[in-house]
């Protein structure tokens, strides 16, 4: 069996602007097999900030099953009929023949007329390593200097990690720092909780720049990154947050 998994997650648009995961998407390609549940943050989410179920899966007690990839995931991979889907293919560093799955493991689904991202199932290995790659998020809202040190940026150059305790939005948040210490950015806001879970137990982390997009690329695709790391008893995505509430 070939399954991946996705996760689905939403934004309060409202006073409060927290991200919350709220669906799972597991997906075999092989056997052409797609399941989407709710999970537990879709509970939390409904709790504390009115999450409104989606039109195409009315139920969250649901287990919703296809034969071909949802359309809410669907619509957010570019048609490859469209002339530039190759340059977008090279923007997220993804091989020719790449499928819906991997393509929405890195572009994050993001689109402007709507609150949701998509992001995918971090995984250990029996070692306790793990790699995640996404793109560097906020970017515009840092210095004038820093934003000129991104555009300096080069393939495989060493970035670090930091965890910020004072966040304004979000009070925890994990920034991306050059070797000269130029903060440029920050991580996803689904890494957060899993970065610093572990930080008791020493983790080991490095990152590095994949590839810079230079325009007319989109904004939200300016510039790729690659987290390594090892976990020895941290169990990524675990919590009841991410807990399917059905089986």
């Amino acid at each position: 069996m070939n399954e991946r998994t996705l996760f689905l997650a939403w934004q309060d648009k409202g006073r409060s602007k927290a991200w919350f995961p709220i669906g799972r998407l597991d997906a075999d390609l092989e056997r052409s097999s797609y399941r989407f549940r709710y999970i537990g943050g879709a509970a939390r989410a409904q709790e504390k900030a009115g999450f409104p179920l989606l039109i195409e899966f009315p139920s969250l007690q649901e287990d919703y099953q296809s034969s071909y990839l949802f359309p809410l995931f669907q619509n957010r991979v570019m048609n490859q009929k469209r002339p530039d889907f190759s340059d977008y293919l090279h923007n997220l560093d993804c091989p020719d023949k790449a499928d819906p799955i991997q393509i929405l493991s890195v572009n994050g689904g993001r689109r402007v007329t709507d609150a949701y991202e998509v992001f995918p199932k971090i995984s250990k290995d029996d070692a306790g390593q793990f790699t995640c790659r996404f793109f560097l998020h906020s970017w515009q809202r840092v210095s004038d200097a820093a934003q000129t040190r991104i555009n300096e940026l080069k393939p495989d150059e060493k970035l670090y990690l930091t965890l910020e305790l004072t966040n304004p939005a979000t009070r925890l948040a994990v920034q991306i720092q050059t070797t000269d210490y130029h903060m440029i950015g920050w991580a996803p806001r689904y890494l957060v909780g899993d970065l610093t879970a572990a930080m008791n137990e020493s983790p080991e982390y490095s990152a590095r720049v994949v590839r810079v997009n230079p325009q007319p690329a989109p904004s939200s695709q300016r510039v790729l990154i690659e987290v390594r790391g090892r976990w020895e008893h941290h169990e990524p995505m675990s919590s009841e947050d991410f807990s399917p509430l059905t089986e």
